[in-house]
């Protein structure tokens, strides 16, 4: 459960990420305030909102069990634990 919310917050920081690679690439001040304007964190904010909605969408349309399957939960079989899944 930690690996898909770890892989959404690290998606979530791409943009701001690469702005500051941005930034100490053109040799710009990384920590002065003026590199960093409200409006401009705010598009890349909404940028970030944008990458983690497009990854919801692929992770739902891409993972989990094929179309019309059947699951089949865990169980006891002969008193040993039987291992779910689809049919």
């Amino acid at each position: 459960m930690i690996r898909p919310i770890l892989t959404e917050i690290a998606i979530f920081l791409i943009p701001f990420v690469a702005y500051a690679l941005f930034l100490i690439a053109t040799r710009s001040g990384l920590f002065a305030s003026s590199s960093w304007p409200a409006h401009l964190i705010a598009k890349l904010a909404l940028g970030s909102l944008l990458l983690v909605a497009i990854s919801f969408v692929l992770l739902a349309q891409f993972s989990g069990a094929p179309p019309n399957s059947t699951y089949v939960p865990a169980h006891l079989e002969d008193g040993k634990l039987v291992h779910g899944g689809e049919k």
